[in-house]
Parts: C-alpha cells; structure tokens; sequence
C-alpha cells in the first residue's frame, strides 16, 4: 500500500498539484491520467522517490518492494542483458553479488564459509534457483529472442532497450510496480501479453500511457 497525504508540488509560482491525499492499496490498477504537462510523470517520480515533493509526504507500507520502469536506457550499458533483468529485485542482486564475490576469493575462510551458508539460504528463500530461467521467460515474452540475453547492454538496438527494461520492472512480482508509457516501442502483440500480465497481477500497479485502450 501507498498513503499520499497532503502533497503539492510547485515550481515558481506554477502549481502543478497540491493537497493531494490517495491511498494505491493492493490489488488494483491505477491509471495516471491528465493533459500533457500535467504532471504525470513527474508525480510518479514522487512516488518513487526520485523527485521531491514541495510539501507532503509518500508512505510505503514497511517490507513492500517496488519495481520502476527506468527511463534512464544507457543506465545498464556494462551489464549482460539477463543480468540487467535481474538486477530489477535489488536485494536478490546484492545477495548474488556477494555470493559470487565470496566465492571467488582466493583465501576462502571459516568465516566466509559462514557467510555463504547464509546467503545461499536467503537467495533460495527468494526462489534465486529460478531466477535465470523467470528472466529469460520474460525476455522472450517481450520478443528478445534468446540469442541477446548474454549480449551486453551497450550493444543492443535502443528499440529493444525498452522491452528489456520493461522486463526488469516486472522480474520478481514486486510489490508495486510503477511503469511511464510501458507501451513505448512495443508491437501489438507484446503490447497484448503486457495487457494480460497486467490483468493477471495480484499487487499494486500505477500506470501512465498515451495508448488509450492500453
């Protein structure tokens, strides 16, 4: 669940929203919806924490996760495509960054045979085993053939960026999953399949478009 409560944001003497109080609680989809230069994105930013409100405040429910569809398509350019997807559950990531850096030491200790133990039972607590293979599912769901998924990010065509993105956003059943024009660059096909996922989702979902019938 998020609880907005008083919220206003202003630029000068622009007011693009004020005393704004919502609550998104789970199981429904929620449609941003207004005129160009209204504010939607910028509002979704608010809620993600990457854009600072004027006055109120965001509260997300303690221990839920929320999944951001990035705007940013160069922000993964080192990473391999399968990697970028699953760097979408943050905390999974960290816990298979440190399990391989772990491994690889050349003075493996007591203490570091500890640690590992504890981090293999956290990463199979999140079903880590499957992660791999929910990755490449939803690529290829998104029409990134399976040919790409070890290719590197600064290699891939910016059109496909989009869907591997997208594909990062919804790895892992988040919590709350937050998505900016998710339709952008995609066919009717995958648009369909998004559609479906969608429909089928059992948390919160906050969505921007300018695909009407999306």
């Amino acid at each position: 669940m998020i609880q907005i409560n008083n919220l206003g944001l202003q630029f000068g003497k622009r007011v693009l929203f004020e005393d704004v109080n919502l609550k998104f609680v789970e199981g429904n989809c929620y449609g941003v919806i207004g005129a160009n230069g209204a504010g939607k994105s910028t509002f979704l930013k608010i809620l993600t924490g990457d854009q600072d409100p004027t006055k109120g405040q965001v509260t997300i429910e303690p221990g839920k996760r929320m999944a951001v569809l990035k705007q940013d398509h160069h922000e993964f350019d080192e990473f391999s495509v399968l990697n970028t997807v699953m760097m979408g559950h943050n905390q999974l990531w960290k816990i298979i960054e440190e399990k391989d850096a772990l491994y690889a030491k050349p003075d493996f200790s007591e203490a570091d045979g500890m640690r590992t133990a504890e981090l293999e039972a956290e990463f199979a607590e999140m079903d880590g085993w499957n992660a791999e293979t929910d990755a490449a599912t939803l690529l290829s769901n998104l029409g990134i053939k399976e040919d790409y998924h070890y290719t590197t990010m600064s290699d891939m065509p910016a059109e496909l960026k989009v869907r591997i993105l997208l594909a990062q956003a919804l790895f892992g059943n988040p919590d709350i999953l937050v998505l900016d024009e998710p339709t952008n660059d995609l066919d009717i096909k995958t648009i369909s399949w998004l559609e479906d996922f969608i429909l089928d989702f059992k948390n919160t979902v906050i969505v921007v478009s300018h695909d009407r019938h999306f």
